[in-house]
């Protein structure tokens, strides 16, 4: 791209951008003259410091433009834009996408997507619906004989979840190299119900650290209910004072 060639006119305009600049922010917030960029042809932009303890790094931009066969510029714009070490918002990001694990609190709603991959009826194994009322009507069946529920969890949702929970508690967390014994052998792993009970199930021992939450079946934890304490069946020394045996004596 070629560039184009700065004005005169334009590029001498320094004060006028200044008071530019002045009349928008205040003689106190504008700065040293930083220099001009040519942006078109008899258009030239003027940058200056901004003085604002909240815009370090900013700098105020006024664009200046000659018209054709005019002997003085005149002022198109003035922005505030921030410098290589200006400190800057962090980039939108849309409600959708900032939603993250665990960030629905209590009082809080979130809406489940139309066409959300994860869901599909929950009649959907069982009938194929031709047409919108005979939807409806299927719907209206499964609502009155609580047959089940109108959404249920696609392949899809189910290998998500999946995924998440051998994350967080499968064969390759630290808890589970160092355990005794896999979860499938524990007395308190309690199975899932459903295609994700063969890989899944939920801890029930309030002592480990999943107590109450999904584990893998090939996950372990100290905790294991196979654990037994060396000493437990050893015999206790005698008493340092004796109260429980009877003394025959007394009763002759």
């Amino acid at each position: 791209m070629v560039k184009p060639k700065a004005d005169a006119v334009a590029l001498a305009a320094v004060e006028l951008a200044r008071q530019a600049a002045v009349d928008t922010a205040g003689p106190d917030q504008v700065g040293d003259y930083l220099g001009a960029t040519p942006e078109a042809e008899r258009v030239v932009t003027h940058a200056f410091v901004c003085l604002h303890p909240g815009y370090i790094g900013w700098h105020w931009a006024v664009t200046v433009a000659r018209a054709l066969r005019q002997k003085e510029a005149t002022v198109d714009e003035v922005v505030l834009l921030p410098g290589a070490e200006a400190l800057l918002a962090p980039a939108w990001v849309p409600w959708a996408d900032r939603v993250g694990p665990g960030d629905v609190a209590p009082g809080l709603l979130m809406p489940t997507p139309d066409n959300d991959p994860r869901l599909e009826p929950g009649y959907a194994a069982s009938a194929d619906p031709k047409t919108p009322e005979e939807a409806i009507e299927i719907r209206a069946v499964v609502r009155e004989l609580g047959l089940g529920r109108q959404r249920v969890l696609t392949s899809y949702g189910r290998d998500q979840a999946a995924e998440r929970w051998l994350a967080a508690a499968g064969s390759e967390t630290e808890s589970a190299r160092q355990a005794p014994a896999p979860c499938s052998s524990c007395g308190y792993l309690i199975r899932l119900r459903g295609s994700l009970g063969a890989c899944f199930g939920v801890c029930a021992n309030v002592f480990a650290s999943r107590d109450g939450q999904v584990v893998a079946v090939d996950h372990g934890c100290g905790a294991h209910s196979d654990v037994v304490d060396d000493n437990r069946q050893a015999e206790l020394p005698p008493p340092v004072w004796d109260t429980m045996t009877v003394d025959q004596s007394l009763f002759d």
